[in-house]
């Protein structure tokens, strides 16, 4: 979605339904919470999404680390355009994002720390400790809600900004969790070291499949940390406004159902993936709005 400025202008309009596009097909979860904000809004959080999501794939889609280090440049030098106003008419990604800054206040400084976020896929392939884990989802995931609130609109000030952070934070860990067999595929471990080396857990074990008694203890322990940052973001959600509560309820009871899932597995995510299908998805839409609107306490992931 990176246009390089030779091809034709591409107008707002187009340029959002692109990013539209880019929302439906590689996030379900984020495009049926998306679908729950009113029409300029829904066009705004996608914008933003797809701005995120190009940065990830200069990272993840490069081949080796000098491309990717060219691409994140590139992504960067896109968006530094779209704040100061001249993004390129042949991107969609800047043409959309420019449209979005023209009527919200996006801090450019929550990009400043995503873009961090995918150096550290750079240039680290093992977490070391849990608090450089949370940093690390602080910067790819938790920063969005600091997007996605001036978006929405919200009241309660830096509390409600805080608990937006931590639900974006619960959320990677979620996805963290899942993926681990994955991630292994990749050459990555996003598992603190401290914590594997406490619970005796080494990653010969985890490239075996061994889903052992010390093993699932450590997943529950860091499923725990996920929980405690729903609560805290759960906090947050009724103080968006309108159906932007809603939007982001349904969102956060699906990353939460995932991680009930992923307890149902027994915490086996080497052999197997934690998923909801699309009917699972659907049902959590009149329980975000019993718990948003309705005052229903409600835990997706106990």
């Amino acid at each position: 979605m990176t246009g390089d400025g030779l091809g034709p202008a591409i107008e707002p309009q187009r340029a959002l339904r692109a990013c539209v596009d880019l929302t439906r097909e590689h996030s379900s979860t984020f495009f049926l919470g998306s679908r729950l904000f009113g029409t300029d809004k829904r066009l705004a959080v996608s914008a933003v999404y797809a701005a995120c999501r190009t940065g990830d794939d200069a990272v993840d889609e490069a081949d080796g680390p000098g491309e990717a280090r060219r691409r994140l440049a590139a992504w960067w030098a896109g968006l530094e355009r779209a704040y100061d106003g001249r993004p390129d008419p042949g991107s969609s990604t800047e043409v959309a994002l420019s449209w979005v800054l023209d009527r919200h206040d996006v801090p450019m400084s929550a990009f400043h720390e995503l873009r961090l976020g995918f150096e550290t896929d750079l240039t680290v392939s093992r977490v070391q400790t849990t608090d450089e884990l949370m940093t690390y989802c602080r910067r790819v995931a938790g920063v969005v809600g600091l997007m996605i609130a001036p978006i929405a609109g919200y009241d309660g000030g830096d509390d409600t900004l805080g608990a937006a952070v931590a639900l974006g934070e619960a959320m990677q860990l979620t996805n963290i969790l899942r993926d681990v067999g994955e991630d292994l595929r990749r050459d990555r471990c996003y598992l603190p070291a401290e914590l594997m080396d406490a619970h005796g857990v080494s990653l010969a074990d985890l490239r075996e499949g061994a889903v052992t008694p010390a093993y699932v203890a450590l997943l529950g322990h860091l499923a725990q940390l996920a929980d405690e940052r729903y609560r805290r973001g759960w906090t947050g959600i009724p103080k968006l406004h309108g159906a932007a509560g809603l939007a982001v309820g349904v969102a956060a009871l699906n990353y939460e159902a995932i991680l009930r899932k992923l307890r149902q597995n027994r915490y086996d995510n080497l052999s197997k993936r934690a998923y909801l299908r699309p009917y699972e998805r659907v049902a959590l839409i009149p329980r975000a709005a019993l718990t948003v609107w309705g005052g229903t306490v409600w835990s997706g992931a106990s």
